[in-house]
């Protein structure tokens, strides 16, 4: 299934990527002539990886040398190439900085996500820049600025509106703000933005997923559970967490099992119940432990800092100790 060009372009942007400068050099023309196709679909091969792979770092060296290889195209493609060599741009800068988000770098992230809403601006891709643009909002909401991620969102909703109505975009997006709507406290938006996220079920499955924009509804629960624990409707979001966690599909990464059950725990330690945190804690910290994943280990440290009042459990205390040396050991 994969086509002469793609291995093309993987054999030469590795030989770039590995040769001295001069020789690369010598190499160029043969660069030159892959086409957009050929980067595209390594790009959905990359975003194919990184969603299977344990360990998100392994990848990273194949996404430096396609970034590489890409830049090089876009100096020297004619001009009516360029709006497909922008498209990829986009979507490629996109899994960069997915790469830095999940390793903690997020001043890396928002550059890559800039990067990527210019480029698929100038590709005039607007689901792929209003993508970009949701991205972007995660890293502010990743330092509590849930004000700043809803300015962002919003601008991502006008331009998800010239995009293709087919596409979940504007219910991804709506998901999204639902989470800075809990931020700032507002139950009433929160509920109406999940609401508009459930419309995700209507679509169907009559357009295939992409690396860049998979939610669909396999998604809704978590997100519903995880936003009511947020605003502490425990009861609520306990049951569909655990909705959740018994229907995420067989091939779903390890981050959003790892953030199911961080959230389960957490509704445990809000209700001051040792058994629960411990039980849904552990599982939780056996697949951060698997993945290598940061955004996993950041994930169970805000479950951590939950844990102050079990102060007289000896399982609780251990529990967060373990957290503690996940969070050393990748540096956090």
């Amino acid at each position: 299934m994969i086509r002469r060009g793609f291995l093309r372009a993987i054999a030469v942007t590795s030989a770039l990527a590995a040769l001295p400068a001069n020789e690369a050099e010598a190499l160029g023309d043969a660069q030159q002539r892959c086409a957009p196709g050929d980067f595209a679909e390594m790009n959905e091969h990359l975003w194919r990886i990184y969603r299977l792979a344990r360990s998100k770092n392994s990848i990273y060296p194949l996404v430096q040398e396609q970034l590489a290889s890409l830049a090089t195209a876009l100096r020297n493609r004619p001009g009516t190439e360029l709006r497909s060599l922008w498209r990829v741009a986009g979507d490629l800068f996109q899994l960069a900085g997915e790469l830095g988000f999940d390793n903690g770098r997020y001043a890396d992230a928002a550059a890559s996500y800039t990067l990527a809403a210019s480029a698929s601006e100038e590709a005039e891709e607007f689901d792929l820049w209003a993508c970009a643009l949701v991205r972007h909002a995660y890293v502010d909401m990743s330092a509590g600025h849930y004000g700043g991620a809803e300015d962002i969102l919003s601008v991502a909703e006008k331009v998800a509106a010239r995009g293709d109505s087919q596409l979940p975009t504007r219910q991804w997006i709506a998901a999204v703000r639902a989470e800075a709507h809990a931020g700032l406290g507002n139950a009433t938006a929160c509920e109406r933005s999940l609401a508009e996220a459930e419309e995700v079920v209507a679509l169907g499955t009559s357009r295939p997923g992409n690396g860049w924009l998979r939610f669909d509804g396999s998604r809704l629960a978590e997100e519903r559970g995880a936003r009511l624990l947020q605003l502490g409707r425990l009861d609520r979001a306990e049951a569909a967490l655990t909705e959740a966690l018994h229907s995420l599909p067989r091939e779903s990464s390890y981050r959003r099992r790892v953030a199911v059950l961080a959230d389960l725990a957490a509704v445990g330690a809000m209700r001051r119940d040792p058994d629960q945190v411990t039980a849904f804690g552990h599982q939780a910290l056996r697949l951060a432990r698997e993945s290598s994943s940061g955004y996993a280990a950041r994930r169970l440290q805000g479950l951590r800092d939950r844990l102050s009042p079990f102060t007289g459990s000896a399982r609780v205390a251990e529990l967060g100790a373990e957290i503690s040396r996940l969070n050393a050991a990748q540096g956090k």
